[in-house]
């Protein structure tokens, strides 16, 4: 790496903050056996695993009575360490950056990488932590070794707001690339209690080949490679069953299922692209915003306890909305090759260079809502809010600087 860029991506962290402190006072706590960076303010605060990057628990609304936790954790965190098949799994939970994007399953061009890079699970140091006006940021950092590069990781916070805002700003990490984030979120047993809406998308697809394999004690319930354009009406893989309502969820106990929606551009719906989970009974929404000019898609990975092998057992229960340029969870090769979705004139790849750092930001948040607010139905965005709009007619505003997704500043 240039040893410049590197002092000027440190001097650009430092520079016009209040306070500053340094890796050995940034808080650190273990968090379902694994050590985590801390980033509080009075409404939110994240624990980031130092191994991959991993962000759970996030407390939003930590200064109320009815404090919301959104994010999955996996069950095995707290026990006895056994070997995973992958390193991602060591510590998986919540949301974390991916680079590249997928199971990476075979070498390309000499670069054999992990299950969704080394980002997702290697350590992350620290660089520190800053205030500025009513910006709270951690900032980490990741040198890549397969494909030498570095990756810088800002969490942000601002006052006020239930939103963490997330800047991955990737240096020296030159070729075609998938990418994206791998939110993940925790789900009621409770069949149907949380409703899926997302912005305008051109079509979906469900994964083309076997996802869940039953030589691997793993189970499907959707029809491989089928191309619709409704969330209510994708294709089951019985013959003569109806089809899969996926804005209705959890659903297709013991099933784990893989589908992609690819997003209409900022410029044809007029604001960022957005995916929302409405908990009624719990009171409250989770919403992930996006610039779909970066991140193009989105992959749902509905876990309903579908997996029997280690270290699943049966017991896992998430919603994986994951933000992504990429061929599925296919990896570097199959999405840096024609495919299924190039072919209907999708970019599957980032391409980034050596010379330019390449940002990608992103920010996930919570809203609470009222009684009677079902699913939302569309979203609006003013200048320095998100309105939510259900589909019963209520309204609900938050608090969100969206123009961080096109600026990268808060």
């Amino acid at each position: 790496m240039n040893p410049l860029r590197t002092l000027g991506i440190l001097c650009s962290f430092l520079a016009g903050a209040a306070v500053v402190s340094g890796a050995d006072k940034v808080r650190m706590r273990t968090v379902h056996s694994q050590p985590s960076h801390v980033l509080a303010n009075k409404a939110v605060e994240v624990a980031v695993t130092r191994l991959g990057g991993h962000m759970a628990p996030v407390t939003f609304f930590r200064d109320s009575a009815q404090p919301v936790q959104p994010y999955h954790i996996s069950p095995w965190q707290d026990e006895k360490p056994t070997k995973m098949p992958a390193p991602v799994l060591v510590p998986l939970r919540g949301d974390f950056f991916c680079l590249p994007f997928g199971g990476n399953s075979e070498a390309v061009d000499g670069e054999k990488h992990p299950p969704h890079g080394e980002v997702a699970s290697d350590d992350w140091k620290v660089v520190g932590t800053r205030q500025l006006g009513d910006v709270t940021t951690l900032s980490t950092v990741l040198e890549t070794k397969v494909r030498k590069g570095r990756v810088t990781k800002e969490l942000s916070l601002v006052d006020g707001h239930n939103v963490v805002y997330s800047r991955h700003i990737i240096d020296g990490f030159a070729g075609r690339v998938p990418l994206g984030h791998h939110a993940t979120l925790a789900m009621p047993e409770k069949e149907g209690a949380v409703r899926i809406a997302t912005s305008a998308f051109r079509f979906g697809m469900t994964y083309p080949s076997l996802f869940s394999d039953p030589r691997q004690r793993e189970y499907q319930a959707l029809m491989p490679g089928s191309m619709w354009k409704d969330l209510t009406k994708v294709p089951a893989v019985w013959k003569g069953a109806p089809d899969a309502d996926l804005t209705r969820l959890p659903s297709r106990y013991g099933h784990a299922d893989l589908i992609q929606l690819v997003h209409e551009s900022w410029e044809k719906t007029g604001g960022p692209s957005w995916t929302t989970a409405t908990f009624g009974e719990a009171g409250y929404l989770w919403f992930s915003l996006k610039d779909p000019a970066v991140l193009n898609s989105t992959v749902f990975w509905m876990e309903n306890h579908g997996r029997h092998g280690h270290p699943w057992n049966g017991r896992n229960n998430c919603l994986g909305l994951e933000d992504v340029t990429a061929f599925f969870a296919e990896g570097l090769g199959a999405s840096m090759r024609d495919n299924l979705l190039t072919q209907q004139g999708v970019v599957t790849a980032v391409t980034l260079s050596a010379s330019q750092p390449t940002a990608v930001n992103y920010i996930q948040g919570v809203a609470r809502i009222p009684a009677g607010f079902e699913n939302v139905r569309t979203v609006e965005f003013a200048p320095g809010q998100v309105i939510f709009i259900s589909t019963t007619g209520q309204r609900v505003t938050a608090p969100v600087r969206h123009e961080f997704l096109r600026t990268g500043k808060l």
